[in-house]
């Protein structure tokens, strides 16, 4: 594709556009589950539309978060890769939608240790065409009953891991917590994914999604270990595991040279 100024432009308001969005759902879905005005949410202040837009304080002066502006950044260099190199089986609107529940998925995920109903709900049935679309019928089904399975395994291995937890804590007096290592929207999730992806891929998404999430979990024990933070319980803590298979699917979906280099065959 030939990039002239033109589709820069396109690419750029695309992107902040979807940005724009990402943001949006992430500060709404989670409190309301619905297309809501968004509100500060250390005051609880209504935020005005043009406020909102530009990521001004709210009127009671609390500065909006860094995310915003992270994300934003993120989703615009995504959307002018994509016009770039889009994939040669879902195209650049598609691959931009996609890029779109990526980014509230992951961001809901992490900030709230929620995968929502609804994105769910959009995910399965875009997730079910872009397969279609790019694997056909049978790769796309078979990919999303081997994610639910796999991750159904998962889900009661992390269950059985939440009672030793909770025993562990009684033990020492400690109050507790409803905290789970994977939640049921995790195995939903991995599903979308499986869809999306399609059979074998949803292997390499699932392996290297746990792979980055111990390395990331690994560096964050040595950070404590080194601030004089680490405690009893610090291996005992539960991550989001969400948002490294969202990475991990990404890599797979918009840079197909990473399951060549590290996927053996």
């Amino acid at each position: 594709m030939n990039f002239m100024p033109t589709n820069l432009v396109i690419s750029i308001i695309f992107g902040l556009g979807a940005g724009w969005l990402v943001n949006y759902l992430a500060d709404v879905l989670p409190y309301t589950r619905r297309f809501s005005r968004p509100i500060c949410q250390l005051c609880g202040a209504s935020f005005g539309l043009w406020d909102y837009l530009l990521f001004r304080s709210c009127k009671n002066g609390h500065r909006r978060k860094l995310r915003l502006w992270i994300v934003q950044i993120v989703i615009l260099a995504a959307s002018i890769y994509t016009w770039l190199q889009p994939s040669s089986k879902i195209g650049y609107f598609p691959g931009l939608v996609l890029i779109v529940y990526f980014g509230v998925v992951f961001v809901i995920d992490m900030e709230h240790r929620l995968i929502l109903h609804p994105t769910s709900i959009f995910g399965a049935v875009f997730g079910a065409v872009i397969g279609i679309v790019a694997h056909g019928i049978g790769p796309t089904l078979l990919g999303g009953l081997g994610g639910f399975l796999i991750m159904m395994a998962f889900y009661y291995l992390g269950v059985l891991f939440a009672r030793i937890r909770a025993r562990r804590m009684l033990a020492q007096g400690q109050e507790v917590d409803d905290e789970e290592a994977l939640g049921s929207g995790d195995v939903i999730l991995v599903t979308v994914l499986g869809l999306i992806l399609g059979w074998p891929l949803i292997w390499v998404c699932l392996l290297y999604g746990i792979l980055l999430g111990g390395l990331v979990s690994l560096f964050i024990v040595l950070w404590l270990i080194f601030s004089g933070r680490y405690g009893a319980n610090a291996l005992m803590t539960f991550i989001p595991y969400g948002p490294y298979f969202i990475v991990t699917a990404a890599m797979i979906v918009y840079f197909p040279q990473f399951v060549r280099i590290f996927t053996p065959g």
